[in-house]
């Protein structure tokens, strides 16, 4: 390797700026009856990401679920969430930047948002809604390939 490739990857700098929840919300419009009620939930889950550029070197990424409970079709509970964080990124090619915007920096972020909802609905006096990992590679993949289809009509 050269003194050029070295200098290359020795320019590169991420880090994590700030971490926090812009938007929250719980709502459960059925109770207290749904408590009253067997409980055989029907789990509904929307989850997004965006990321956008910031001042100077900072992007802005955010990952927002909703997760919709009903139960005798009756809506349980519903939780929206969104968590974002702020990330300092210097030095990366264009190439690496959607990877990094659309998978890695999510995929940072989904842990804290996981916590969110589950805090959430306990505290609504349900039981704990923990969500499945999400592969946000593989969704960045497909987002891509969307993208790719939609130009090509």
């Amino acid at each position: 390797m050269d003194s050029t490739e070295t200098k290359a990857t020795d320019d590169k700098q991420f880090a994590i700026q700030k971490l926090f929840v812009k938007d929250i919300s719980f709502e459960s419009p059925n109770s207290p009856i749904v408590f009253t009620e067997k409980w055989e939930p029907k789990v509904d889950i929307n989850l997004t990401s965006n990321a956008g550029k910031a001042p100077q070197d900072l992007y802005e990424v955010n990952v927002t679920v909703t997760v919709t409970v009903s139960n005798n079709e009756k809506t349980s509970y519903l939780v929206e969430a969104t968590q974002v964080g702020i990330f300092g990124i210097k030095g990366f090619p264009d190439a690496e930047m959607g990877p990094l915007l659309g998978s890695y920096c999510p995929s940072v972020l989904f842990p804290y948002l996981r916590e969110v909802v589950s805090e959430l609905v306990t505290k609504g006096g349900f039981p704990p809604m923990l969500l499945n990992p999400v592969n946000f590679d593989a969704l960045y993949a497909q987002s891509i390939q969307q993208n790719d289809i939609a130009k090509a009509n």
